[in-house]
């Protein structure tokens, strides 16, 4: 099912349409009602298992190298190492065998 862009003469709004094969109607501005439209022209989406993989890498890549992140990062390091201070006993000293 195709989704067309449409531009109103009457008010300038612009807006999608969901054209469904059944559909026996033109389509109106949702704003104004008016039926005197310009089809634009619009682009479409490509999608392949490289492409996908290609922006989940660089999507991945952009979020590990964001402040935010380091940020995040840092605050759990401390978070662990006082964590580990507050609970965890520190080692035992090996005890020197006497003989």
């Amino acid at each position: 099912m195709p989704i067309f862009e449409y531009a109103c003469r009457a008010c300038g709004h612009q807006f999608e349409h969901l054209r469904l094969p059944a559909a026996t109607t033109d389509p109106a501005c949702p704003e104004c009602g008016s039926g005197d439209l310009d089809k634009l022209m619009s682009g479409f989406a490509l999608s392949t298992r490289d492409l996908t993989k290609a922006r989940v890498q660089a999507a991945r890549q952009q979020i590990a190298q964001s402040k935010d992140t380091k940020d995040k990062q840092i605050a759990e390091a401390e978070y662990v190492r006082h964590h580990m201070e507050d609970h965890v006993p520190p080692p035992a000293k090996p005890r020197r065998r006497s003989g």
